[in-house]
């Protein structure tokens, strides 16, 4: 269960999302894959959003998957699932915002973009939305039990 985090504009928060990573690799049948997670700043996060999106402003997070619809394989049985972008200071103003930790919301933003990575996608359909959201809380239960506080909602 190889999990790369790097969190250089937070660094306090490394083993909580590397911990957090495997619970939910575990909790998905994923636990032999690869995932990547990287910690950035508004500006940093800006630029990525920008070039891929082609929007020009900070987002919360950002999901890129390895493969187009299938995660890559080494030939082993293990996959690259991608990487996950969280920004530390848009996830700290969310969390001001919705009155819960900074952590709780960089585990909640770890999460929705994991799910990413796994094909959901809410802006698909209201029914896909709904069943990325019941995936979601879920797993959000998942790390509950293993003392993993999460982030019920988004604060918007």
């Amino acid at each position: 269960m190889p999990v790369d985090v790097s969190a250089a504009a937070a660094p306090w928060c490394e083993a909580l999302l590397a911990r957090a990573a495997e619970v939910l690799l575990r909790g998905t049948g994923h636990e032999n894959d690869e995932l990547s997670v990287a910690v950035v700043d508004d500006a940093e996060m800006c630029e990525l959003n920008g070039r891929f999106r082609g929007v020009e402003r900070s987002t919360d997070v950002l999901a890129f998957a390895q493969g187009e619809g299938e995660p890559l394989s080494d030939g082993e049985g293990v996959s690259n699932l991608g990487d996950v972008v969280i920004s530390a200071e848009t996830s700290e103003r969310q969390a001001a915002d919705g009155g819960w930790t900074h952590e709780a919301e960089l585990v909640r933003l770890l999460l929705h973009g994991f799910l990413h990575l796994l094909g959901y996608d809410h802006e698909v359909s209201e029914s896909e939305a709904q069943r990325m959201k019941a995936e979601e809380a879920r797993l959000a239960a998942l790390l509950k039990r293993a003392g993993i506080d999460c982030a019920a909602e988004s604060p918007e």
